[in-house]
C-alpha cells in the first residue's frame, strides 16, 4: 500500500492521485512516516495548487494525517512552503475548504518551530478576520473554524516574539464582539477568555485597549455571574489585572457595574484560581478611606 501511494502521488493521473491521497489518511503512523520521508508532502502541496475541489479536498486530509502528532512532518510541511498556499486557498471562501485548511494552521501552529513563520506569513490578521465573522460576505463561517482559528491564535500567543502582531490585529475588539455575541457558558467564549487574558497579562497595550473599550467591564461582571466555572476564572482575573493597573480609575468603573455580588458568591464557589483572584480583586475594591477611619 505504501509503494502504491507514493507512486500515484507521483506519477498518478488526477484520479490515481486523488485515490492515493485518500488511502494515505487510512494508513496506520508509522506508514505514514515513511511516507513522508520519501517525500509525498510535495506532490500533496501540488495538489492544493490545482484549480480541483476533489484534489484540494483530498491532499488536506492527507496533509492533516501526515501532520497530525508528528513534529518532524509539521516542520517538513512548513518548510516545503505550505503556509502561503493555504493562504491562497482560504480566498475561495469554500465553507467546508475552510474548515480543513483551518485545522491545518491549528495542527502547524502547535510546533513552535512554526510558530514565527505563520506570523511573517500574514496569517493572524486572516485569522482575526475569520474569527469575528468578517472574512466572507455570506457569514458562512462555521463554529468549527471559529474554534480552531482562536486556538490556533492562542497557540501562538505563546511565543511572545509574536503578540505585539497578535494585538496589533485588532483582536482584543474582536474577542470582546464573541463575548458580546454569544452566550456566556459557550465553548467560543471560553476560548476567546483564555486567549484574552493570555494577551492582556503579556501587553499593556491589550491591557489599555480592553479597559478602554466600551461595555468591557460590564461584559466581564456579567461572565463572572453567568459565565462556565473557567470562563469565570479569566473574567476576574482580567478585571483584577484592569484594577491593579490603575486602581483608581477602575474601582468605581467595577463597582457601578455590579460586581460585588458575583464576586463574592466566586469567592465562595468558584474554581481554586477563581476564589483566589476574587478575594484580592474584593480587596482592591474596599473604600479604603473609610477603612482607614475606622482604625
Amino acid at each position: 500500500m505504501e509503494e502504491f501511494v507514493a507512486q500515484n502521488l507521483c506519477n498518478g493521473s488526477r484520479e490515481a492521485r486523488i485515490q492515493a491521497a485518500t488511502q494515505l489518511g487510512k494508513l496506520n503512523a508509522k506508514q505514514r512516516h515513511k511516507l513522508a520521508e520519501r517525500g509525498v508532502a510535495v506532490p500533496l502541496i501540488s495538489m492544493l495548487q490545482s484549480q480541483d475541489y476533489e484534489a484540494i479536498e483530498a491532499a488536506l486530509f492527507s496533509l492533516l494525517s501526515l501532520a497530525f502528532g508528528n513534529e518532524r512532518n509539521k516542520i517538513r510541511i512548513v518548510k516545503l512552503g505550505v503556509i502561503p498556499v493555504l493562504l491562497e486557498l482560504l480566498q475561495s471562501q469554500n465553507e467546508s475548504l475552510m474548515e480543513l485548511i483551518i485545522a491545518a494552521f491549528l495542527i502547524i501552529s502547535s510546533c513552535g518551530a512554526n510558530k514565527l513563520a505563520i506570523a511573517a506569513s500574514g496569517a493572524i490578521p486572516v485569522l482575526v478576520k475569520i474569527l469575528g465573522g468578517e472574512y466572507d460576505d455570506t457569514n458562512s463561517i462555521s463554529m468549527q473554524a471559529k474554534l480552531d482559528a482562536v486556538a490556533t491564535l492562542h497557540n501562538l500567543s505563546s511565543c511572545s516574539q509574536i503578540i505585539p502582531s497578535i494585538v496589533s490585529s485588532g483582536i482584543v475588539f474582536t474577542l470582546l464582539h464573541l463575548l458580546h455575541s454569544y452566550e456566556k457558558s459557550s465553548e467560543l467564549v471560553d476560548r476567546a477568555m483564555v486567549l484574552l487574558e493570555d494577551i492582556i497579562a503579556s501587553s499593556e497595550n491589550a491591557l489599555v485597549q480592553t479597559s478602554g473599550a466600551g461595555g468591557a467591564i460590564r461584559a466581564f461582571v456579567e461572565t463572572i455571574e453567568e459565565g462556565s466555572p473557567p470562563c469565570k476564572e479569566h473574567a476576574v482575573e482580567i478585571l483584577l489585572l484592569i484594577c491593579q493597573s490603575c486602581r483608581d480609575k477602575y474601582r468605581g468603573l467595577i463597582l457601578r457595574e455590579g460586581a460585588m455580588p458575583g464576586l463574592l458568591q466566586l469567592s465562595v464557589d468558584g474554581t481554586f484560581r477563581a476564589k483566589e483572584k476574587a478575594k484580592q480583586l474584593l480587596l482592591l475594591l474596599r473604600d479604603r478611606t473609610s477603612h482607614l477611619g475606622k482604625i
